[in-house]
């Protein structure tokens, strides 16, 4: 078994070469394309959550060693979620090595953000199984090395914000309403309005719907604002 020149293109991107080359190769198998002599990368997505969590939780409590437990999850939770994975993918073109079905290639999976998300997941594991636990911290604390110093701007997001807003004004926390979907099933937009008690709303559209209710927070917030 050999990697493509692709292939070995990638783990330079990644900041690991495999032993067993076979666990890269599971990794960027998409079950779109697995058989029953052919392994995806579902397995490995699994363990390579809880080892991204592990290595995430440990470079928390390192980087800040007053912080809270309540500090620390939303700033774990920005670190780990399924969007930071597929950023972190997109950064280092996971995409342009995955190996799809027909369908999903048809269907542009190689910028979908679960399925890179997803991927991202299950490399971490490759690397795991390849080399241990400190190469796969190596290679985590690479790639997300940046985001861990940067991570209480992202952690306080615009659904927290305005959340804490309603608090402090002794009202209901704010409600998200779904209010229109379009596009394919395989790519669709979401449209979300955030709604206060007060009546205040914003709406948003996005390829998700978490985004799409950020988006509505956002909105929102900008409108409380200029209304001073």
């Amino acid at each position: 078994m050999k990697l493509s020149r692709e292939q070995i293109a990638f783990q330079e991107r990644l900041g690991h070469e495999f032993g067993r080359i076979e666990l890269l190769k599971n990794a960027l198998t998409h079950s779109s394309v697995s058989t029953p002599n052919r392994d995806d990368n579902q397995r490995l997505e699994f363990l390579g959550d809880r080892v991204l969590g592990l290595v995430m939780a440990e470079a928390l409590l390192a980087a800040d060693k007053r912080a809270s437990e309540g500090q620390l999850a939303p700033r774990f939770n920005a670190l780990v979620r399924k969007e930071t994975c597929a950023d972190v993918a997109r950064e280092i073109d996971l995409g342009a090595v995955l190996r799809l079905g027909r369908s999903e290639m048809k269907t542009g999976g190689r910028r979908k953000q679960a399925l890179l998300g997803d991927a991202m997941e299950a490399v971490i594991a490759a690397v795991y199984l390849d080399g241990g636990f400190e190469a796969a911290r190596r290679v985590i604390l690479s790639l997300w090395g940046g985001r861990i110093e940067t991570v209480e701007a992202d952690a306080r997001d615009a659904k927290t914000a305005l959340q804490e807003w309603a608090q402090a004004r002794g009202m209901q926390p704010p409600r998200y309403v779904e209010t229109g979907r379009s596009g394919p099933d395989h790519s669709p937009v979401f449209t979300i309005a955030a709604r206060l008690a007060s009546g205040e709303e914003a709406t948003a559209s996005a390829g998700s719907k978490r985004q799409a209710e950020q988006g509505a927070a956002e909105a929102l917030m900008q409108k409380l604002s200029d209304k001073g």
